[in-house]
């Protein structure tokens, strides 16, 4: 049977899903705040997070945002009343696997949750490349051509964040938004302090960087197409 943690704090809300769910045969622990949602996430292993977006305490994007930043892969599905497409992108960038707009019908908010649970092991990008790095995210780990790289806590989370979004140009105050913790008083210097840092330690001497500045508009991770080595016969 298959666990899932609730966290909503409509309580009416609350007890529909419940039934609903319990006729499936899910098993389902609710919570109503997002704080209490970290505790229970810190000491219980679920198969499955179903997350409010407007909560006590802690949002829903927060509690996202924390428990990705820690490691966790669970999947999870985001319920909101916001329908907007700007607001369904904040909530997947946060690291939400999949959205759900109220109202709803129980049998959609089933169909969606099988559909995660069908979902491959390789689906929650727990090792991400590019060009010659490799990242590894629950091992904390960064390679270059087999070479580990020691990053700081952020460093390793802006990266992580450029490799899960290659090509896509984000401004500074968005990395912010996205990267730093919720209640962080940084500047947009912190964020070019760091992305300089981070050059400094993936980059090759006599490269082009892979962290682009898109001068005016903010920054993106490009790999280069490496241009395929001569064959002999054109060197004969």
């Amino acid at each position: 049977m298959s666990k899932v943690l609730l966290v909503e704090d409509d309580l009416d809300l609350v007890s529909r899903i419940t039934k609903w769910l319990t006729l499936e045969r899910y098993s389902v622990e609710a919570v109503a705040n997002g704080r209490e949602a970290l505790e229970l996430l810190r000491d219980v292993k679920y198969d499955f997070i179903i997350l409010d977006w407007h909560l006590p305490e802690l949002s829903g994007i927060e509690v996202c945002k924390y428990f990705r930043s820690s490691g966790g892969n669970t999947p999870i599905l985001i319920l909101t009343g916001k329908s907007d497409i700007a607001d369904k992108e904040t909530g997947l960038d946060a690291g939400a696997d999949d959205y759900l707009t109220k109202p709803f019908h129980p049998r959609e908010l089933s169909a969606r949750l099988r559909a995660l649970g069908r979902r491959p092991t390789e689906c929650l990008d727990d090792q991400l490349r590019a060009g010659d790095l490799v990242l590894q995210i629950h091992k904390y780990r960064l390679t270059k051509n087999g070479v580990e790289i020691d990053l700081l806590p952020l460093e390793f989370s802006l990266l992580e964040f450029f490799m899960r979004h290659p090509g896509r140009v984000f401004g500074a105050d968005a990395l912010l938004e996205r990267v730093w913790p919720v209640n962080s008083e940084a500047s947009p210097e912190a964020v070019r302090t760091c992305i300089k840092t981070l050059r400094k330690k993936i980059d090759t001497e006599g490269e082009p960087s892979l962290i682009k500045t898109v001068h005016g508009v903010g920054y993106k991770l490009e790999v280069p197409t490496k241009t395929p080595a001569k064959t002999l016969a054109e060197h004969m």
